[in-house]
Order: structure tokens, then sequence, then C-alpha cells
């Protein structure tokens, strides 16, 4: 697994020097490369510099302000069915390699941007939160254009913002990974509803499109020792990607997990197949010429992007959810993603609007876990 002792190069602004996240940088970490800039012609010269030299975009770290929006429902995609969790960008890019991730054709940038400017991101989150409805449950999360831990022990953003939620008993907050890191969490003290969740696949499927990721059984003992710091815990099984013996696998890949971790504590699991959009194929095969993820029949759906045929899409969402109900249906399982004829195959249930799915989500979050608040 790649760890923030890989990263090589770290450029910063020379106004911020004195900048609270620029400062865990300059003083925590020895043996690496920082470059200050001027301005954003001095650091695209900068980061010229560094590619021409051989440095790979998963070296280096761009700390800068960010003047974009930092909280906000999450887009969804277009005529599917879908939670309205709430994102918090503090990172754009990532530390890991995954063959599959569709940041790459969202984001084509040198290097991983670290928002520096990330008291006001705590101030627009504060101001949000003032104003929510304490009858209502807001789930809210990093991680949509990163991994919410792969560099936290530095950065120290996970903790500060599971904190500064903690007072807030309608919100639950999540950090999702596919990292092992989360030592440095485990005696936070102020934690709130605060959910630590992790992406899951089989074995086979993280080491072949998963590169510099924690093995699973690393994932999974660290689940477990969130468990016994007794943090919620939630995960992920997007992308679920098909082979021949994936049934098993993935079954194996469950009964492994719940082995491991208390069934009661994990608030929401997510399922998920895999599926791309327009123009995604040519930009992978042109970083990973040899991958075969689409290979696979597939067919644009109600929203442009190509996935596994609804039939195999059906199969798939049944076999997993017998897996995961086999140990419990305590969480709240829910798809990814998807429309509402899918869903009414798998749960018995037809959403017309994702204003519904949050209405059952957050009744089952308040029934199950929330009652006693």
């Amino acid at each position: 697994m790649k760890t923030i002792e890989d990263i090589k190069a770290i450029l910063f602004d020379e106004s911020e020097s004195e900048c609270r996240i620029v400062k865990r940088f300059t003083s925590i970490l020895e043996d690496k490369i920082f470059i200050q800039y001027k301005d954003e012609n001095n650091l695209i010269h900068h980061l010229n510099s560094l590619q021409r030299g051989g440095y790979s975009p998963k070296e280096v770290i761009i700390l800068k302000k960010y003047q974009g929006r930092s909280f906000q429902l999450c887009p969804g995609s277009q005529n599917m069915i879908c939670c309205n969790y709430r994102i918090i960008n503090t990172s754009f890019n990532c530390i890991y390699n995954c063959t599959y991730c569709y940041l790459n054709s969202y984001l084509n940038s040198f290097g991983i941007m670290q928002l520096t400017n990330i008291e006001g991101v705590y101030r627009e989150i504060n101001d949000f939160l003032k104003k929510t409805h304490t009858d209502r449950i807001y789930r809210i999360g990093t991680g949509e254009f990163t991994d919410s831990l792969m560099i936290d022990e530095t950065t120290g953003i996970g903790r500060d913002l599971i904190e500064r939620m903690s007072p807030f008993k309608n919100v639950m907050f999540e950090l999702k990974t596919k990292s092992n890191n989360i030592d440095h969490l485990l005696n936070i003290k102020e934690r709130g509803n605060a959910v630590l969740a992790w992406s899951l696949n089989t074995e086979r499927n993280i080491l072949r499109y998963e590169k510099y990721t924690a093995p699973l059984l690393e994932r999974i003992e660290a689940a477990k020792k969130a468990d016994e710091a007794d943090f919620y815990l939630a995960f992920h099984f997007d992308p679920i990607i098909i082979y021949n013996g994936w049934e098993d696998d993935y079954k194996n890949t469950i009964d492994l997990l719940f082995k491991s971790i208390d069934p009661e504590k994990v608030v929401w699991i997510s399922l998920g197949c895999f599926r791309y959009s327009p123009g995604f194929k040519d930009i992978l095969r042109g970083k990973f010429p040899n991958e075969d993820l689409t290979i696979e029949e597939m067919f644009p759906g109600l929203d442009g992007k190509f996935r596994y045929l609804k039939k195999k899409r059906i199969e798939i969402y049944r076999k997993m959810k017998e897996y995961i109900n086999h140990h419990t249906d305590k969480p709240f399982l829910y798809l990814c993603m998807e429309n509402s004829e899918i869903w009414n195959s798998i749960f018995n249930k037809y959403y017309s609007s994702s204003e519904e799915l949050e209405r059952d989500f957050n009744e089952h979050l308040k029934i199950n876990f929330l009652s006693s608040q």
C-alpha cells in the first residue's frame, strides 16, 4: 500500500508558508522536496519540470487554495435514484491507482491537489449544520474526488471534521477509504455519529484493479480495529466486477468480513456494478493497455453510462443481498446509481424519486441506530 512516505515532492504557495495545512506538511515530513511557487504560471513551470524529471503524478502533492464549491449535494446520475449524500471536497486526485476510477477521465492535472483554505470549508459546513432540521438525518462525507484517509495522519482533516460534527446528533459523518490508515483516529473522544467506511472488493479484483491500495485482509483488520474502538462502520461494494467464479469470491469476502466485525455496528452497505461513461474506454486503454474491464457485454443506461445488462445486474444484486442478509439485516442496504426498475426487482420497493429513498434511508437509521439519542 502506498502512503505519505511515497510522496516525493510537495509544492505550496510561498504566501502560505504559515498556513495550518502547509505547516502540517513542512513540520511533520522529512526527506521530501519542498517547492514554493509564486503564482499559477510558476506552479505550472515547476510541475512541468517534475514531469520531465520522471516524477509520477502519484508522487506529487500540490497545496493550494480552492475556489470552487467545497460542500455540495452528490450530483448523482441523470434518471437514476440517488441517496442524497452530501459531499465535502478537501482534495482532488488520489495516491492510489485504480483502473476503473472515473477520475481517470475527470481529472487530467498533474499531481494530487490538497486544499489549504480548509478553515473556509469548516465555516461553510458549520453554517449548513446550524440550519439543519433536527428531525432529519444528514449523511455527509469526504472521498468523492479522493480517498478520505490516504494521507489523513498528516493533514489532520479527518479528526477535525469528526470533532466539529460530533455535537450534531442528526449528522452521520463518513470517512471512506481503501487504506488501513485509521490508527490516528481511534483515540478521538468526541466522535458523535462518525462512520469509518471501506470500499471492498474480492482479493482478485483488488490485486488486479486497485493498485497501491491496502490488501483485503488489511482493510478488514482495520475495520475490526474501528469496531473495537466503537465507531460506526460502513462498507461499499462498488464497483462489483464480475468474472468466472465471482459469486464464490464475493460470498467468501462477505463471510470473512462478518466473521471479523460486529454486524450491529454496520450502518449501511452500498452495492454498485461497474459502469463507465462514453469515452472512458479509450482513456482506460491508453493508461492500461491490457485492461479487460470493458470486454464484458455492456449497454448504455438511462444516464448514458455503460453497464452490465439489466438481467445480469439483477442477478448480481440479488446474490449480494443474499450473501449479506445471511449475516445481518441491520445495515441499510442500497444500490448506487440504479434506476427504479432495478430497485423494485431487488427490494420490491419502487422509488419514483431520490427523496423517497432518502426518507427510507433516514427512517432506517433513526430506528436502528439513533433512536436512543
